[in-house]
């Protein structure tokens, strides 16, 4: 509690533990996980080819085991039912991602929302929101959605 002062007062970070460290690292799993479920689910299915996506997203992203992912997608399924908002989600990316990983965020949400081949005005919705609340231009949203459709064989006629 002290250091947290002393920091305070002198401007300088308060040492973080280790304990500290793996809860943050898991505040920010467990908070990425929701917001790609929530996108998943805007259009009110969560399908299996979204459930794949989102798992496989989260697996790469975080390298995790089989396991892992499930046990994480479990969680972020648990946050999104006890949330009724994006803000404390949103805030905890903007908080803990650099600028280059906010980015990969909301390019991990545009593939979430094509993951069914198609884009509903939902889940466009959520993603617009996501990128003002985590501090991402709407020019470098545009570009990792581009990205998207290309790595995914979609134009933009399809969306």
């Amino acid at each position: 509690m002290i250091s947290k002062f002393k920091a305070l007062l002198t401007g300088r970070p308060a040492p973080v533990d280790a304990k500290t460290a793996d809860q943050n690292s898991e505040r920010l799993r467990v908070a990425t996980s929701a917001l790609l479920i929530e996108a998943a689910s805007m259009d009110g299915h969560f399908d299996d080819d979204e459930q794949a996506t989102v798992a496989a997203l989260l697996k790469d992203h975080f390298e995790l085991n089989a396991a892992d992912t499930d046990d994480l997608m479990e969680e972020g399924r648990k946050a999104v039912a006890h949330s009724g908002e994006l803000y404390g989600f949103t805030r905890i990316i903007k908080d803990n991602f650099s600028e280059e990983e906010r980015i990969r965020m909301i390019e991990m949400l545009w593939e979430v929302a094509y993951s069914d081949g198609e884009l509903h005005h939902f889940e466009a919705n959520l993603v617009r929101r996501v990128t003002g609340l985590i501090y991402v231009s709407d020019r470098e949203s545009g570009e990792a959605r581009k990205r998207v459709l290309t790595t995914m064989g979609l134009n933009d006629a399809q969306t």
